[in-house]
């Protein structure tokens, strides 16, 4: 087995719901606040605190709007986030044994 650097597990990934965001994110490129808390399962306060901690990463950016009169909410993977994702992603398939992607 190659030596694995622990090192490359991302601990603002590693988080569950934050893990959860950013996977939801990676195939969704964007979410309402609303749909990733319903999504997820979560509190309105959780989510805020760990989607503020993935925005000062980097890793996604937030967009508050109006929708007509309503206050909307979106959430958007980066292109930093979408390689810290890749990477930790590797980093996890490499200590479960599988070969990094080509």
């Amino acid at each position: 087995m190659a030596r694995f650097d622990i090192g490359k597990i991302d601990d603002v990934i590693h988080g569950r719901l934050r893990l959860g965001v950013m996977a939801y994110l990676a195939n969704a490129e964007v979410a309402d606040f609303n749909e990733l808390k319903s999504v997820l399962e979560v509190t309105q306060g959780n989510l805020s605190v760990q989607l503020r901690k993935l925005e000062e990463a980097g890793y996604v950016t937030i967009e508050k709007g109006f929708l007509g009169r309503k206050p909307r909410t979106q959430v958007r993977i980066s292109s930093n986030g979408r390689k810290a994702f890749a990477t930790y992603l590797e980093a996890l398939g490499r200590l479960i044994g599988q070969p990094p992607a080509p």
